[in-house]
């Protein structure tokens, strides 16, 4: 190859390498810095009056116990939750494993707000469900579910998936040699899992912990369906409750209120960090993954528990959904008679705020995980087989917007863009745009890890003899790379996808008229009383998530072990 060869390559690597830290710059960096600066210089003038204020107000602390209260209380059922089923899955030979983590991890792909719509049309007194068997409660009673127990149910229920496909990465690589010593040795089973298997997989527990109560924290749809009625206000709503009723002139002040979640979450990551280090978890041996226990007798009922789990979290609120989503009106008894389709109908071609908002979201979706796609190729490229400090800074950076919560970015997104752009003059601020920008801040990390995780099974051979050959980093990246890590980087689009098509968090406080998304109209529809137009917008964005997601598992033995959670 010649020198100047050499040089060109050398160039196409740098000017990629420059372009892609400018947009991770624009994505990760310039939302908190905005951020930061609104909360502490105001108009530019250096100031603490908003943060003051903000932090005298009986308010902030009240909804920030609340925030304490719930996300702690949904974290502790999350790690029962999901730390039992993933011990059971992945330690034992329980049949029909592939069904039942589907079934299982389907709740954590589903909205929060559908998941806690759901449950409203389950337990509440016009619940279809409860009707048909007689056992409703009188018309007026109060749902138990408007409540901070209710909150913390359903937060637990909601995240107990991302605690089981964590710890349950982990199980998958324990060494077999140290479980076959203990068994050659007479431990029984139980000593193995106190002694062994649960020391190793503290790293795996702690970081589902961290992830449980992050997303707790963050969390707007499940407080904002049971929260606002029963009048118990946690940061993320009182967040959204200031900017609705008073708009731009409190954006100091929900800016400082953005902060205090962010500082929270971040305690919780840091905790982890702490818990972690304290011990020396490393394994010195690798092998084939440890042999499963044997149920015996005990396989039928420890089946017949797991899937009574899954019908519980699962089967039992989307029938319950679905029920609601036939009814022609709140409280009407639902039977052969008053069945009907017409909310169907109503939400998919009569009410002109839903079929927009139907078109937008598949659209935002299908922008963000293609563009997010695109992104991921090139950054993997450089992340997994390029080694500096910066790139190891720029894989930490990359995970900030994911790692803080939803409405933290929603905040930061609109003090950017609220005024024009410079230069251009346009502003983005009441437009789709703002809603994609902040998507592709948010879930570009999403997209970013499958793809790494098919650079991690590639050989890298072919593109060093495409290398030597004189090929430039663009060209091998199309025409070498990218046709080898394109089932990894696809399956994380679909990734991008499905998160960002049932989205509320963000879109709930970026939305404006014309720029609606599914998540808010069945927001909007269950705060006006239309429960049954809620319902059946709900029921059709399950119906597309779970039709993807079995669609991926045709392809499924291409892609990268672990890259799509809902597969064993």
């Amino acid at each position: 190859m010649s020198l100047v060869a050499d040089n060109s390559g050398r160039r196409q690597d740098r000017i990629l390498f420059a372009a892609l830290c400018v947009v991770i710059g624009l994505l990760s960096l310039m939302p908190l810095a905005r951020l930061l600066f609104e909360a502490f210089a105001p108009g530019g003038v250096p100031s603490f009056k908003a943060l003051t204020a903000t932090l005298d107000s009986a308010n902030t602390w009240t909804a920030t116990l609340h925030s304490l209260e719930t996300a702690i209380g949904g974290t502790v059922i999350a790690v029962i939750l999901g730390g039992v089923v993933a011990l059971v899955v992945a330690l034992t030979d329980m049949r029909g494993r592939n069904a039942f983590v589907l079934c299982f991890v389907l709740p954590l792909m589903i909205a929060p707000q559908v998941t806690a719509l759901a449950w409203l049309q389950v337990v509440g007194p016009a619940s279809p469900l409860l009707k048909l068997l007689g056992l409703a409660p009188p018309i007026g009673a109060r749902n138990p579910l408007y409540s901070r127990e209710g909150i913390i149910l359903l937060l637990g229920i909601q995240y107990a998936p991302l605690v089981f496909l964590t710890l349950r990465a982990g199980l998958r690589s324990l060494p077999r040699e140290l479980t076959e010593a203990a068994r050659a040795a007479g431990a029984g089973r139980f000593f193995i899992l106190r002694t062994i298997i649960l020391p190793l997989m503290t790293p795996g527990l702690v970081a589902g912990t961290a992830l449980a109560f992050v997303s707790s924290v963050g969390n707007f749809g499940i407080p904002a369906f049971l929260g606002i009625p029963g009048r118990y206000v946690v940061l993320p709503t009182l967040i959204y409750q200031r900017l609705s009723g008073l708009g731009p002139s409190v954006l100091s002040e929900v800016a400082v209120l953005s902060m205090l979640i962010g500082v929270i979450a971040m305690a919780g990551i840091l905790l982890q960090d702490v818990m972690v280090r304290r011990r020396d978890f490393r394994i010195t041996t690798t092998s084939i993954a440890a042999r499963p226990f044997t149920l015996g007798r005990w396989r039928l009922p420890v089946e017949a528990a797991l899937w009574g789990i899954a019908l519980v979290v699962l089967v039992l609120p989307m029938v319950g959904l679905f029920l609601t989503s036939l009814v022609p009106a709140f409280g009407v008894p639902l039977n052969a008679t008053t069945a009907t389709l017409a909310n169907y109908a109503f939400v998919l071609f009569e009410h002109a705020a839903a079929k927009r908002a139907f078109v937008n979201s598949f659209s935002l979706s299908a922008v963000a995980a293609l563009v997010i796609m695109l992104l991921s190729v090139p950054l993997g490229y450089f992340l997994v087989w390029r080694r500096s400090p910066i790139l190891r800074a720029l894989n930490v950076i990359v995970e900030l917007p994911y790692a803080l919560p939803g409405v933290v970015l929603a905040i930061a997104a609109i003090l950017i863009f609220l005024k024009p752009l410079p230069v251009l003059g346009v502003s983005l601020y009441g437009t789709v745009w703002i809603i994609l920008f902040a998507y592709l801040a948010r879930f570009l990390v999403l997209g970013l890890r499958p793809a790494m995780s098919g650079y991690h099974q590639v050989d890298r051979a072919l593109e060093e003899a495409a290398q030597v050959a004189g090929a430039g980093l663009v060209y091998r990246l199309s025409t070498v790379i990218f046709p080898l890590v394109a089932p990894a980087a696809t399956a994380g689009a679909l990734l991008v996808f499905l998160t960002a098509f049932n989205e509320l968090t963000v879109s709930a406080l970026l939305w404006s008229s014309g720029s609606e998304t599914l998540g808010v109209i069945v927001f909007s529809f269950e705060q006006a009383g239309d429960s049954n137009y809620a319902a059946a917008v709900a029921v059709l964005t399950v119906l597309v998530t779970l039709a993807l997601m079995l669609a991926t598992l045709v392809f499924a033995k291409r892609i990268p072990p672990g890259v799509l959670p809902w597969r064993d």
